[in-house]
């Protein structure tokens, strides 16, 4: 599993819209259906916000995880925000979130789900790195930055 084959453009979206958490992932779950990367918008929303709901998905350091698990997808999608102004997620540093990184995967990819988390969360503990995608002003400098260090760290 490589989080370079789940990374597209068009599911990423620098800035958002939305101004609070659930706005936040529903947006995210929105541009995934828009771009025809699942089928079911509302079932998915619902996944993930119940899952938000348990234990706030917000990991530290700015960085959001929202996730959750579904057995209407085929295959793991990921879609990745950055919000205009930092949101709120709750989390332990009580730091705002100013990058949120959308996974879902199929119920029975248990395996490549826990992976995929993994890798976002290694990724993500590299300052340098994480500081330049929470600078960031478009969808294309997120992309290209992420593009970057994944074909180099072959994630």
């Amino acid at each position: 599993m490589n989080l370079l084959d789940l990374l597209q453009e068009n599911t990423m979206r620098a800035p958002l819209q939305s101004t609070d958490r659930q706005g936040a992932i529903s947006e995210l779950v929105d541009l995934l259906a828009e771009q025809g990367c699942i089928s079911d918008a509302d079932t998915i929303r619902q996944v993930v916000w119940e899952r938000e709901l348990q234990r706030t998905t917000g990991i530290g350091e700015g960085l959001a995880i929202p996730h959750g698990r579904c057995e209407k997808l085929d295959s793991m999608v990921m879609a990745m925000g950055r919000p205009a102004i930092p949101i709120d997620f709750s989390s332990p540093d009580k730091r705002p979130v100013e990058l949120i990184i959308l996974l879902v995967s199929p119920t029975d990819n248990t395996s490549d789900h826990i992976q995929a988390l993994g890798r976002i969360s290694r990724l993500m503990v590299d300052r340098t790195f994480r500081e330049a995608a929470y600078a960031t002003e478009n969808t294309n400098d997120l992309f290209a930055l992420f593009k970057d260090v994944l074909t180099v760290t072959k994630s």
